[in-house]
């Protein structure tokens, strides 16, 4: 029997309290072509995301999977720093993979985080999976809904600064590619706010998958292989 390990990351570390892996392409003697920091769900973690960190490896992108706070490794509760959080992981990627480009891809929360903080990563191409909203986020954490540790006044102000329409909106004036992906049976976040936003941003493009549920579609290796394509070509890659 021949046992397979997957690859591990090529670094970890902690900046600002926050835990993160870094994944770099396969041929360690080629430079990434770009780089992607990949956003968590609420009450997950960034080893949820391994697979498509390797997805981007694989494909010639440096890749940065990290903890939110309140989650994983990471020091602290989810706050009002949440948004700048991703802006320093963004330039912690820059530094550490040797890179200009960086893109954005989360998932649920992370989607919605994707978002709003694109214009603070300076990120050149966004992936938004099954993104929650700020009212939904907002509803859930004021009513505790959610595990994850947070300084609840602060991150419902944060939400209530950050709409992720306007947001989405923003990416179209500031030619920022978007993809969102979305499964038609999500549960959790009806399939709608993704075709609201794709409404609100010309030129971006919409994927809607039949059936699933909210945690099918980022862990399906074909839509993977849709989003790390669409991320290196709007890096540049």
């Amino acid at each position: 029997m021949r046992t397979v390990r997957a690859e591990p990351p090529v670094e970890t570390g902690t900046t600002a309290g926050l835990a993160w892996a870094r994944f770099g392409p396969e041929e360690p003697d080629t430079p990434p072509g770009g780089g992607v920091v990949i956003l968590h769900g609420a009450d997950s973690r960034k080893e949820s995301h391994y697979d498509f960190a390797r997805a981007c490896a694989a494909g010639g992108l440096a890749a940065l999977a990290f903890d939110a706070r309140g989650h994983g490794e990471s020091d602290g509760a989810l706050d009002g720093r949440a948004v700048d959080d991703v802006a320093r992981m963004a330039d912690v990627l820059r530094e550490r993979a040797g890179v200009d480009a960086v893109g954005l891809r989360g998932s649920s929360m992370g989607g919605y985080f994707a978002l709003v903080a694109a214009r603070e990563a300076r990120a050149g191409a966004v992936v938004a999976i099954c993104p929650a909203s700020a009212a939904g986020l907002s509803v859930g954490v004021r009513a505790g809904r959610f595990g994850f540790a947070s300084e609840r006044d602060e991150l419902v102000a944060l939400l209530a600064r950050y709409d992720e329409t306007q947001a989405a909106r923003g990416l179209a004036a500031r030619a920022t590619q978007l993809l969102l992906l979305h499964a038609e049976g999500d549960e959790v976040v009806p399939v709608e706010l993704s075709r609201a936003l794709h409404e609100a941003a010309p030129g971006s493009k919409l994927v809607v998958a039949p059936g699933g549920n909210h945690r099918s579609v980022q862990h399906d290796p074909e839509l993977q292989g849709v989003a790390v394509r669409w991320l290196a070509r709007g890096l540049g890659a």
